[in-house]
């Protein structure tokens, strides 16, 4: 039986403290092989907040559990209601300049590879070639039923169809791009099916509650087995999906680096973490290699 998801850690120990000193991660890029594996925390300065830092989601909603939505055609109704609304700005969102940092890495041979735990395409569209989409994309449409993909924007403008002057406003929007929406707000909202074979359709993203698809996994597990270094960008590493790979870069050697202003579930397995916002940080990182980073000024 599948146990609820964790949405939130306590430490339960003493962690080294944070520091500023960005040197140890200049030193291992500069070195190469360096993994990225990012959290939301690289994307709060394109306006997505996080889900555990100060102000982040969890402290005013509980995400949509994958065992909620597939067994509620109420919880659907809730869900696509609340990700329509949200999507119309989280897909306008664009990249900062942690994004074009890790685009600049890996443009410059210093990276061995990019996993993100996001599903806002945000690494990808800064440059980054070769991401592994963790969780999925919200980019992407599945039937339950029949498997099929398609275009996030074509079920948007279903959506809208069978919505016409849907447009609550909403106290906010969250990591996963979903709209704060009450049950008033969602009313009546008309969900569509597949045009294939009429089966319940999901975003192509892991839910709290659900596994990561097995072979996604192992081809993380690769790229960590591959990797000189494990540098972690803007994640509690709260969730196992995540921590795993830290755990296994740990016990394999291999140095594991930290970029979070607060601290995670694996500091006790990092050489450093660096608690320093994410875009100056790696800003700055780029600047001590002599590496310019697309849409930064170039040193004068």
């Amino acid at each position: 039986m599948r146990m609820r998801p964790t949405l939130s850690w306590t430490p339960t120990e003493d962690l080294p403290p944070g520091t500023t000193d960005l040197e140890p991660v200049a030193d291992a890029l500069s070195t190469g092989g360096v993994l990225v594996l990012s959290g939301a925390g690289i994307s709060t300065d394109s306006g997505i907040p996080d889900y555990r830092g100060v102000g982040g989601s969890l402290s005013r909603h509980t995400p949509m559990t994958y065992q909620d939505f597939t067994a509620s055609a109420q919880a659907r109704r809730r869900y696509w209601a609340r990700s329509h609304l949200g999507w119309r700005t989280f897909h306008r969102a664009g990249p900062n300049a942690g994004h074009r940092a890790v685009a600049a890495f890996g443009r410059h041979g210093l990276l061995s590879g990019v996993i993100t735990q996001n599903v806002d395409g945000l690494h990808q569209a800064a440059g980054s070639d070769g991401v592994v989409e963790l969780h999925g994309s919200l980019d992407r449409v599945v039937c339950l039923t029949c498997g099929a993909f398609s275009p996030r924007r074509a079920l948007a403008r279903r959506l809208a169809e069978a919505n016409p002057g849907f447009a609550p406003v909403a106290a906010g929007i969250n990591p996963d791009g979903d709209a704060d929406l009450t049950d008033e707000q969602v009313g009546d909202f008309q969900v569509v099916s597949c045009t294939i074979c009429g089966g319940i359709l999901k975003p192509d993203v892991v839910f709290f509650g659900e596994a990561v698809p097995p072979r996604r996994v192992e081809h993380c597990r690769r790229l960590v087995r591959e990797a000189a270094s494990l540098l972690v960008l803007g994640s509690s590493l709260t969730v196992m999906s995540g921590l795993r790979f830290v755990r296994q870069a740990a016990q394999a050697g291999k140095p594991v680096l930290i970029v979070n202003r607060d601290p995670t579930r694996g500091d006790r397995h990092a050489v450093t973490r660096v608690a320093l916002p994410l875009g100056p940080a790696l800003t700055s990182v780029a600047d001590r290699l002599g590496i310019t980073v697309e849409g930064e000024a170039a040193p004068g």
